[in-house]
């Protein structure tokens, strides 16, 4: 900042001459007949008159505005900043809180208040008021809210907005602030250029260069200072690395839309926030007027908008990096999260501005399989990583997130499915994941996707909503994620299902053995209270379309099928005493051993898989079964 002497004091009379040397009307003031030769200070208040003031107000000023006041007794701060002039010796007073702000904020305060909250309620009766016009706002300096060096915090009341006052820790950080603010409404002025403008553009470039270098953190203040003086392009490469900090949070890149270079990677990423929002105000209208001002053409928003929308956006950039983004999408395709990630990592070094200033691949967000990959942790190694053309120390890879096996399904936290942690998984073996739907789908059953695993559960409708579709209400249909896991084997996963195990159950293992070894496992945790359902968890085991083995545990009761292996054995399994969750994370634990059974985590509870719709896992009611289905609906009275 300006005004920093050699010796790290502060220099008032350089500071406050570079903002007199620089100033310059906004465009708009110029427009309306504004001068360039406003005087913004006055002579400086001698000794005698700053302390005569003290006398009068019966306190010592704090240090910063004091020493202002010696070099100009008053300053004219901007029409666009809320407060237009402060006033000087002669014209500050105590505030006295003429309109009962105390009591207002007084109401604030709860049982347990904090030292901020009980510090602003009390501010407005001990506040020194410095403004001499503005818009209904005020400036006020508080002595009771004052740090060690004695500085008094100053607040900004708009009182025509209602909001809390904005606060600065002092005279001093509130006139850099402003300072800031006069550059920042003045920097779409292509004549205002000055000694600030061009130390701080040279700061947006030196950081531009250090993200491509991998060194983000260093490039993060000076391009939030230079954002700060509103330099062009500062907020387009800081909204860059806050995107890729925070990767899940939408965020907008509307300075780098106008350039066509840009475009196909901006506006997916643009898309991402009104896509998944179910309603907003002006809806789509809303979002494609603002991309149309912003220089992108309304056609390819609705393109990219709609593309988004229906999952069949696909990042495709050019060259080497190119090729990886293609082999990483297959991988991830089918749940290989972290195979993908590896492919990316590796390639990331080779990957290449499409212009200057896109420093991170920022359409890689916007993909359906790829973008759910990015984590916080994975957003900072990809900032970490020299790319672009630049070298620089590549940092430690990110450990993978799929643990191995299937114990993750039972342990706290591990699966986030919406029906208390029931699931149930068909494997096969030797069998690619395109094949399943012909082994264990419903008629006509397609692959579709790639889908969010929230979205699985909304694409799963009851019988009752299907009957127009030759569904029986005894059906049991379930909508799956489908992907590859360890070894050889593929997976159809329902984290979702709708319906609860019982007599009419009909394992798919047989159907899905017709293309190789196929399991079937289904566990459903019980309910503790009286009356409530035990613990249920289902295996089976096929081959060439004949079941070898398997076991259906219900509480304590046992039904087993077949020479089932000593490992798998379910007295070994569930034990007396045990808990439901102790036995069932022993059975995990045992079939990744035994069959070498896996599952994606990652893939299940933060990607996308493409999803079918399955057969029944439920038969036909025999002659003498009884069978009830029961539909509750809200009403409302």
């Amino acid at each position: 900042m300006s005004g920093i002497s050699s010796d790290g004091s502060f220099n008032w009379r350089e500071f406050l001459g570079r903002w007199q040397e620089e100033w310059m009307p906004r465009l708009d003031q110029e427009e309306d007949g504004g001068s360039r030769s406003v005087v913004l200070g006055r002579d400086g208040a001698g000794e005698a008159a700053i302390v005569a003031a003290e006398e009068r107000l019966g306190r010592r000023l704090p240090p910063s505005y004091r020493e202002f006041l010696a070099v100009s007794d008053g300053w004219y701060v901007d029409q666009m900043a809320g407060v237009y002039r402060l006033g000087g010796v002669a014209d500050i007073d105590w505030f006295g809180d003429p309109y009962d702000m105390t009591s207002v904020y007084e109401g604030f305060l709860d049982d347990d208040p904090s030292r901020e909250a009980v510090l602003l309620a009390g501010m407005w009766r001990r506040a020194l008021r410095l403004e001499t016009d503005s818009d209904t706002s005020y400036a006020l300096l508080d002595p009771g809210d004052r740090d060690e060096e004695g500085e008094w915090a100053l607040y900004v009341y708009q009182g025509w907005g209602g909001e809390f006052p904005d606060r600065y820790p002092s005279f001093r950080a509130y006139m850099e602030a402003m300072y800031r603010h006069f550059h920042a409404t003045r920097a779409e002025r292509s004549d205002f250029v000055n000694a600030t403008t061009r130390e701080q553009d040279a700061r947006v470039e030196r950081a531009r260069v250090l993200v491509l270098r991998g060194r983000y953190e260093e490039a993060v203040p000076l391009l939030e200072e230079a954002a700060g003086f509103g330099r062009p392009h500062s907020a387009d490469l800081l909204g860059q690395i806050r995107h890729f900090l925070a990767p899940g949070q939408s965020r907008s890149h509307g300075g780098l839309v106008a350039d066509r270079r840009y475009l196909p990677e901006v506006l997916p990423v643009e898309a991402l926030g009104p896509a998944q929002e179910q309603w907003r105000v002006g809806g789509d209208e809303h979002w494609l007027g603002m991309m149309a001002a912003r220089g992108a053409g309304r056609e390819a928003a609705e393109a990219a908008l709609g593309a988004v929308r229906d999952g069949t956006y696909r990042y495709a950039p050019a060259g080497a990096w190119g090729r990886a983004v293609g082999e990483a999408r297959k991988a991830a395709r089918w749940g290989a999260c972290d195979a993908a990630w590896r492919v990316l990592r590796d390639a990331l070094p080779r990957w290449e501005q499409p212009g200057p200033l896109l420093v991170v691949p920022l359409g890689l967000l916007a993909d359906p399989v790829l973008g759910p990959l990015v984590t916080p942790e994975r957003g900072r190694e990809v900032l970490a990583t020299p790319r672009g053309g630049q070298t620089g120390p590549v940092p430690e890879p990110v450990p993978d997130l799929d643990p191995p096996g299937l114990a993750w399904l039972a342990e706290p936290g591990g699966f986030r499915g919406s029906f208390g942690g029931a699931y149930r998984c068909v494997w096969v073996e030797g069998v690619g994941p395109e094949r399943l739907p012909e082994l264990i789908g419903e008629d006509g059953a397609v692959l579709s996707g790639p889908v969010r695993p929230l979205d699985v559960a909304r694409s799963a409708r009851r019988p009752h909503e299907r009957e127009d579709e030759g569904v029986e209400l005894w059906e049991d249909r379930a909508v799956v994620a489908v992907g590859r896991s360890e070894g050889a084997w593929s997976f159809a996963f329902d984290g979702y299902g709708l319906h609860h195990m019982s007599q009419l159950f009909r394992s798919p293992v047989a159907d899905a053995s017709a293309g190789g070894r196929a399991v079937v496992v289904w566990c459903e945790p019980g309910h503790a209270s009286a009356g409530g359902r035990p613990d249920a968890f289902h295996l089976s085991v096929a081959e060439g379309g004949e079941q070898l083995y398997g076991f259906t545990l219900w509480g304590a009761d046992v039904e087993r099928s077949g020479a089932l292996p000593e490992a798998l054995d379910p007295d070994r399994l569930f034990r007396p005493g045990d808990s439901g969750q102790e036995g069932h994370l022993r059975a995990l634990k045992a079939l990744h051993g035994e069959l070498g059974l896996s599952l994606p985590r990652f893939a299940l509870t933060h990607g996308r898989l493409p999803t079918f719709t399955t057969r029944s896992w439920t038969r036909a009611p025999r002659e003498g079964e009884g069978f009830a289905y029961l539909a509750f609906h809200r009403t409302w009275g």
